[in-house]
């Protein structure tokens, strides 16, 4: 709980706001008829705070004043020595005793412009402009008297005068409220962006101070806009390439199709991607079963090259399982799962990795030959075909024994490329990251980040859901409404609700 008050000549105004655990806010303003002190305005407002708080069954709450001579009075540091303030702290004191738990902490007006707003704005102005009446508190003197030249009264309305000589008339909460609801969202409501709202209201002829502010929260607050609202294209991260120490060191796994059966009747494509060298194994399959991509790994990869330090997959069933589990215990490898929606994570969509030297030459440490090249003889199939068998040997043990040079001399080329590509790519990048028990929208699926793959009416945005895990790699795992567990999903299509 939040509350605030002020004191002028005629009375004073009181503010109180409570913040829920469900993130609701309540609002309450008061009105003080009787002349008083700030100190004793307050204790109004903080007494009708407890009051409201008991009435609604509050049993635990926090209370935040900009007061430091009541919170400190309350917390027994301060003592009270006005007569006229000893029945306002024992009747606090009391009304804090029907709570459970109560806690009250003193904060900066900086911090506390909620419940001070909550006091109309107006009334300041009128008094000054008709009566010449001004508040007790010096800083709020020589603000109305700074303020004052640019307002007029006239019949009942305060309007503001801008630069150009145009008036404005000005509002008090609810009829901003209203006001940007039917500019944003009425009858020729354009749903338009904050700054956007706001030009449209001074066009309009309305102003109240906090004009730009409210506008822009009223516009990042509106549900349908929330839902509909584009796609977020910069990335939330820095790139973090993977790192391919050594041929067949890692692997990428991934399915392509479904595709047109052949005569085999065949229409999926089981294929591996080495990280380091981009050398690929693929089978043709009828249909993806776990049996199938346990046998891929054993037979196509461990058997030809050994067993590798890891493998990268998506989060489909075929991958994820308890047949890959006991294949990764028994040849003790890792096995890594990409974040939904974002098949980059596993290698196989990246790009080439200019590593200068083909697939072949980093398995083998020489090129294939062509079958052309035996038919007419190329300049190093002549050459060879005058070898002897002894001289053939010598010269391929000699290629094998350089072939770690040209593995070292690539690996520093991948180093250097994917240094470039991650300058290149955090150019782009617009820090975006959630905490556990924020609320979240997805991007709807199935995640089509182009124009023409939805309808236009559409939502664009799936949720809310609730951030139940969160992963170094900047993924999360989800939550939705009704429980069901969605992740892990890359942050990229994950943006902020506001409730």
């Amino acid at each position: 709980m939040y509350f605030d008050g002020s004191a002028h000549r005629d009375g004073a105004g009181a503010g109180v706001v409570f913040y829920t655990p469900e993130a609701d806010i309540l609002l309450f303003s008061f009105t003080l008829t009787r002349r008083c002190s700030n100190s004793v305005v307050e204790y109004h407002v903080l007494i009708l705070g407890l009051e409201t708080a008991v009435d609604m069954k509050q049993l635990h709450l926090r209370v935040y004043g900009d007061s430091k001579l009541v919170v400190n009075q309350l917390l027994g540091i301060y003592d009270v020595k006005k007569p006229e303030l000893i029945p306002y702290y024992k009747y606090a004191r009391q009304l804090m005793g029907y709570l459970d738990s109560v806690t009250i902490e003193h904060i900066s007006k900086n911090f506390n412009q909620q419940a001070d707003s909550l006091e109309d704005w107006r009334h300041l102005i009128i008094d000054y402009l008709n009566h010449g009446k001004l508040p007790e508190d010096p800083k709020k003197r020589v603000d109305i008297r700074r303020r004052a030249p640019r307002f007029i009264y006239y019949k009942g309305t305060l309007y503001r005068k801008l630069f150009d000589g145009v008036f404005l008339r000005c509002f008090g909460e609810d009829e901003s409220m209203q006001a940007m609801e039917e500019a944003h969202s009425g009858i020729c409501g354009a749903h338009q962006s904050g700054p956007k709202l706001h030009f449209r209201i001074k066009r309009m002829g309305y102003y109240w101070p906090t004009t730009v502010k409210d506008c822009i929260d009223f516009a990042r607050r509106y549900q349908a806009c929330q839902f509909h609202e584009n796609f977020i294209h910069q990335p939330p991260k820095p790139l973090h390439p993977t790192v391919a120490s050594w041929p067949f060191d890692a692997w990428g796994l991934d399915i392509v199709g479904s595709l047109p059966k052949s005569f085999g009747g065949h229409i999926f494509i089981l294929a591996a991607t080495n990280y380091f060298s981009k050398w690929a194994e693929a089978v043709f399959l009828r249909e993806v079963k776990k049996e199938n991509v346990v046998d891929f790994i054993r037979l196509h990869i461990i058997y030809r090259y050994g067993v590798p330090r890891y493998i990268i997959t998506d989060n489909g069933k075929p991958f994820c399982n308890v047949a890959m589990n006991k294949l990764c215990e028994k040849f003790h490898f890792k096995q890594y799962n990409s974040s939904m929606y974002y098949a980059a994570t596993n290698g196989l969509a990246e790009a080439f990795n200019k590593t200068l030297s083909t697939p072949y030459a980093l398995v083998y440490g020489v090129e294939a030959v062509l079958p052309l090249e035996c038919q007419i003889p190329s300049l190093r199939i002549a050459i060879q075909e005058g070898f002897s068998e002894e001289n053939n040997v010598r010269l391929r043990l000699e290629e094998l024994e350089a072939l770690d040079e040209k593995r070292l001399e690539t690996q520093q080329r991948i180093e250097c490329y994917q240094a470039r590509l991650s300058k290149a790519f955090n150019k782009h990048v617009r820090p975006r990251s959630f905490q556990i028990g924020e609320l979240v929208l997805a991007v709807r699926r199935p995640i089509i980040l182009t124009h023409g793959g939805q309808r236009k009416f559409t939502p664009k945005w799936d949720g809310p859901y609730v951030v139940r895990e969160v992963y170094t790699n900047g993924s999360y795992k989800l939550v939705a409404e009704d429980g069901l567990r969605v992740g892990p999903i890359n942050g990229k299509y994950l943006k902020r609700y506001y409730a």
